[in-house]
């Protein structure tokens, strides 16, 4: 069994499927560890991923690249593309990774096939980037935690804001995206 074949059936164990995201979403991700040199076998403490999609194709990523959102090494910044970087702490090297265009049809079997048949060479485009990752960002310890004055809440990792002097969380600043009910 190829590596292939071996992380997008891990994918589909985790993602329940496997669709086009999956398929791109996996060989973009092996794509990017060989860019790196990163053996996607072994244990990847030092790696910090950005997709650019919340849709299927980062449940890949995650799978493959061993990045996620509880250990802040995932961070999803949604511009709704099939495009990653990936970044190799210890290197300092990172690769942006995105899909060039290819035949889609209705029919999603095809679609796959499709994909398949198409080399890395012509199906991807690797770049090398540089990222710079704000502090507050970094995997690890939060570096900084408040209490928001209106909620009595605490905010982590500087997401706090100040108005007239008050430390505020962003729900208390802007609005939530919830209406309480009940307390």
């Amino acid at each position: 069994m190829d590596d292939f074949d071996y992380f997008v059936n891990k994918v589909n164990d985790f993602h329940g499927h496997i669709c086009t995201g999956i398929v791109l979403g996996t060989r973009m991700s092996l794509a990017a560890l060989r860019y790196l040199a990163v053996d996607p076998h072994t244990k990847k403490k030092n790696l910090i991923c950005y997709a650019e999609i919340d849709r299927c194709m980062t449940d890949a990523v995650m799978i493959v690249t061993s990045c996620s959102p509880g250990k802040r090494s995932l961070k999803i910044v949604d511009y709704g593309k099939f495009a990653m970087t990936l970044i190799n702490q210890d290197t300092g090297k990172a690769v942006r990774v995105t899909v060039n265009d290819y035949h889609r049809s209705e029919d999603m079997e095809e679609t796959k096939r499709t994909i398949m048949a198409i080399p890395d060479r012509r199906l991807l485009s690797l770049h090398d980037v540089h990222v710079k990752i704000p502090e507050n960002d970094l995997p690890g310890f939060p570096r900084k935690t408040a209490v928001c004055s209106v909620c009595g809440e605490q905010i982590m990792d500087g997401r706090d804001t100040e108005r007239n002097s008050a430390v505020l969380c962003k729900g208390c600043a802007n609005g939530t995206y919830y209406r309480v009910i009940s307390k």
